[in-house]
């Protein structure tokens, strides 16, 4: 995938290019801006391709042309084998959308709730140990 990131550079600069054509030609705001984000997101993930290949040497398992199925074999990651920790945050996202409709009061309590589970899902794994020095 040496390729990759330059494609998405290059689809980020077209949609740039054609974001100022749009706004020239008279185009609406929410076109010219839905334009605008896809160059913005284009320039993203071709930033984490750029990134990510230059770390792992330029040579990814897939671009070697003698390469077998189990060089890219490994550890991907640590996947969580459950967590109850998603389902307050996407309730206190719900009545922070639904604050927005009945009144600010539940946004404050909601983004408060959102907080506690925010940081309930990203420290799941971070407790200390319970062992006496």
């Amino acid at each position: 995938m040496k390729t990759g990131w330059m494609l998405f550079v290059g689809l980020a600069i077209f949609y740039a290019i054609l974001a100022v054509i749009y706004w020239q030609v008279g185009g609406e705001a929410v076109g010219i801006t839905a334009i605008s984000l896809s160059a913005g997101l284009s320039i993203i993930v071709g930033f984490y391709l750029w990134f990510t290949n230059r770390r792992l040497g330029n040579l990814l398992p897939e671009d070697n042309v003698q390469g077998e199925i189990a060089d890219s074999a490994g550890e991907l990651g640590f996947f969580s084998p459950h967590s109850w920790w998603p389902l307050p945050l996407a309730l206190s996202i719900c009545a922070v959308g639904t604050g927005l409709i009945i009144g600010w009061w539940l946004v404050l309590i909601a983004v408060g709730a959102m907080i506690i589970s925010i940081i309930g899902l990203v420290l799941q794994y971070e407790r200390p140990s319970n062992s006496v020095h």
